[in-house]
């Protein structure tokens, strides 16, 4: 079948049309969009500034926070903006390219925080070979792998996005452009579409967050017979991790694991990843975690740079 779009834009129905409940939204958002840059942001350089930055769990919630930025960045703006209009609309081409990042920076931060997982799995059953399996030149190299990882998860589920018609209806049921609410506009059959997009999406969420779970029930099993103190410390680290891929996951399980189908719910559940999550992250990974507290005091609060000198 050709592929003939007779469609140059979409109609984005957004998560309400109540006008009390888009500026209520908003508020909400844009302070949590202002708290995701200001909460990452602090973290980058607050590791970059210290000596935190040598190390590999560091270097990898380094990268954590600037794909949040990156991640919230490809919707959050349009959805602040969006809700001060009466109707939203997105052209075709930005549609594609907003799928395509949302997937890529999503798909780098799901990568991510499975080489965390596998960092704190060494870390924690293997300490005495630490320093040499996840050395700089790993670090760069796994770093890498999640790009380039995310750049063919990405580029398959746009591929198949872009190549089917759309030829009536425009609007899409959500607040940005996934491919879910674009199956359902195709003026054609989308069952094998729909099957793959569940093999490339649903099935990397759901494979990574299985070895994601695997990897916390070895350390649980290995830390049993640690000394308590030693036990706490461990168990403070990695609860940081299961909290930030629960809220990560869970809701991207919902949506992406099933048959492909749009439902009102999809659009409260994406917002988990897509707003929530990137704006617990810097919250999650510094009030449970010493050595991130210790390290923004000393960047903050007894850096030459931001201590007032007195007048003379």
């Amino acid at each position: 079948m050709e592929n003939m779009n007779n469609v140059t834009e979409f109609i984005l129905l957004g998560l309400s049309h109540n006008r009390k409940i888009k500026n209520f939204c908003f508020l909400l958002f844009l302070f949590c969009y202002i708290a995701i840059w200001m909460g990452n942001v602090l973290i980058i350089i607050s590791i970059i500034c210290s000596q935190l930055r040598d190390q590999p769990m560091y270097f990898f919630l380094n990268y954590l926070a600037l794909s949040d930025l990156c991640y919230t960045s490809t919707v959050t703006p349009k959805l602040v903006t969006d809700l001060l209009k009466e109707s939203n609309t997105i052209s075709y081409n930005n549609c594609m390219a907003q799928l395509f990042t949302t997937h890529f920076f999503g798909g780098i931060e799901i990568f991510l925080l499975t080489v965390m997982a596998y960092d704190r799995y060494v870390a924690i059953c293997k300490p005495l070979h630490y320093t040499i399996i996840m050395n700089l030149r790993k670090c760069n190299a796994l770093t890498f792998v999640c790009c380039v990882g995310a750049f063919l998860h990405s580029f398959v589920q746009t591929f198949l996005t872009i190549t089917l018609p759309f030829c009536g209806p425009n609007e899409i049921d959500h607040y940005f452009c996934d491919v879910y609410p674009l199956l359902k506009l195709a003026c054609t059959d989308t069952h094998i579409i729909g099957t793959l997009v569940i093999a490339n999406t649903g099935m990397v969420v759901f494979v990574t967050f299985v070895v994601l779970m695997l990897s916390y029930v070895l350390i649980l099993y290995t830390i049993r017979v640690y000394p308590p103190k030693s036990r706490s410390k461990a168990l403070s680290t990695c609860s940081s991790h299961i909290t930030v891929v629960v809220l990560f996951f869970v809701p991207a399980l919902l949506i992406y694991i099933r048959p492909a189908a749009t439902f009102p719910e999809d659009k409260v559940f994406a917002l988990f990843y897509t707003i929530i999550a990137p704006m617990f992250n810097p919250l999650i990974y510094t009030l449970r975690n010493t050595e991130m507290k210790n390290a923004l005091i000393k960047v903050w609060c007894q850096n030459p740079l931001f201590i007032r000198r007195p007048l003379i």
